[in-house]
């Protein structure tokens, strides 16, 4: 394990390893080189490299645009894919020009080429997982100044100068000495496994969630339990680059289920509760559901939370513990029809035989009341001011909004009963006044 996390970590560095350091005779050796004709050789073959990797980016790209893709991006050459081809592509003419004549600016771009690929990769997976933070900017400037000037040292040969002096810094931790170079190389190498399981994740997850329909919810889990065990084997991995014997996790898994014993039970409930959502499809993505007296549509399901989205464009982040613990009124569960209904009145002799199918005729002449299920108007009590009559309906669109439908019935009753001059009563009193004798 420890093997294959060092040379995965080491996999960008590779690439720079290639091109040898320079001291400083050979820089000035090399600024010659660069002014002499052979040089012109390197630069054809560099700017052919380039354009060749931009061709292939875009054949594969295909005539639309990729924002939110981490290997692609907006354009052709703001993506991962462009400088790591253009990176393998240079390898291949270094090493192809090097069985004609020895290289001199193949020494420069690589490093610059491995630089520009580290940056790509750290800030296209920021942006995906935190587009929000408006931290993600300040890590996008530190990682492209460390690679930038990485890279001039390395190409000017002190780079290898400032590593043998952090190797003689050591650290005394526990009964055991770290330099302070195996400290920087094992955060550097964490960081990178860190972003590449987090980039794969990324692709696996959109690959599972593009054009689903009613599997929404399983493509979901499968997605969630994908980027988990990525992030776990990412983490053991970093662990065993930086150093960390993985023998000791058994203690910290010790404690981490003393701490879920105690006072971590909710949290691990929520997630818990996530995946039994998720694997039962007792609630999914699109559902109109009422829970807590918030009513409002499934619009994501995460391990830990549901975000629910109501009618006015409020939104609700819903613990997955209350969602099964609770109960949970899901109007999308078995049919996405809902019955909506609402109360009119008219006055004490009034035709009812005559009024109630015309107003049961106007409400089903609505576009969105379900021409299915006829509308009903029904009796529904003798109030103290007139005749209450009840109108049901079926809408087979609640997604779309309820307040407006029901609006849009109680305009087409009034419409109605003012043509026909049915009266709607106000509220009526009949006061008494005792008179006292003179």
């Amino acid at each position: 394990m420890e093997t294959f996390a060092t040379s995965a970590a080491s996999m960008a560095a590779s690439s720079a390893r290639a091109a040898h350091p320079l001291t400083p005779d050979e820089l000035a050796r090399l600024w010659h080189q660069l002014l002499q004709p052979a040089a012109l050789v390197e630069l054809l073959a560099f700017m052919g490299c380039l354009a060749l990797a931009w061709l292939l980016v875009r054949l594969w790209r295909g005539q639309q645009s990729h924002p939110r893709s981490i290997w692609f991006g907006h354009h052709v050459v703001d993506g991962v894919l462009f400088p790591v081809l253009a990176l393998v592509l240079a390898l291949i003419a270094r090493r192809v020009i090097l069985e004609w004549m020895p290289v001199t600016l193949f020494k420069l771009v690589i490093p610059i080429l491995v630089s520009l690929a580290v940056i790509r990769l750290t800030v296209k997976v920021l942006r995906v997982f935190f587009p929000t933070s408006t931290a993600v900017v300040a890590v996008e400037r530190t990682v492209s100044w460390l690679a930038w000037i990485g890279t001039i040292l390395w190409v000017t040969g002190i780079l290898p100068l400032v590593m043998e002096e952090l190797e003689g810094i050591t650290l005394k931790i526990g009964a055991t000495s770290v330099s302070l170079r195996d400290l920087i190389e094992g955060a550097l190498s964490s960081v990178l496994v860190l972003i590449l399981a987090l980039s794969v994740s990324s692709a696996i997850e959109a690959r599972l969630l593009r054009g689903a329909t009613d599997n929404l919810s399983t493509r979901k889990i499968a997605a969630n339990v994908m980027r988990s065990a990525l992030l776990v084997l990412g983490l053991m991995l970093a662990l065993s680059t930086a150093g960390v014997d993985l023998t000791a996790l058994s203690v910290l898994g010790g404690a981490i289920g003393v701490g879920l014993g105690f006072g971590l039970q909710k949290l691990a409930a929520n997630y818990v509760s996530g995946f039994v959502i998720l694997a039962e499809r007792s609630l999914r993505i699109g559902d109109l559901v009422k829970v807590d007296n918030f009513e409002g549509r499934i619009t994501d399901i995460n391990t830990r939370y549901t975000v629910l989205k109501a009618a006015n464009g409020r939104e609700a982040i819903v613990p997955n513990e209350m969602l099964i613990t609770q109960r949970v009124e899901n109007a999308s569960l078995a049919d996405n029809r809902l019955l909506v209904t609402t109360v009119v009145q008219v006055a004490y002799g009034t035709d009812l035989g005559r009024v109630m199918p015309m107003l049961k005729d106007a409400v089903s002449a609505l576009p969105r009341v379900d021409q299915s299920t006829p509308p009903s108007v029904l009796l529904s009590n003798f109030a103290a001011d007139g005749l209450e009559l009840t109108v049901s309906f079926w809408v087979l669109d609640p997604e779309n909004g309820l307040l407006n439908v029901r609006s849009a019935v109680n305009l087409a009753i009034l419409d109605t009963l003012n043509r026909e001059g049915v009266d709607i009563p106000f509220a009526q009193r009949v006061l008494h006044v005792k008179s006292t004798p003179a």
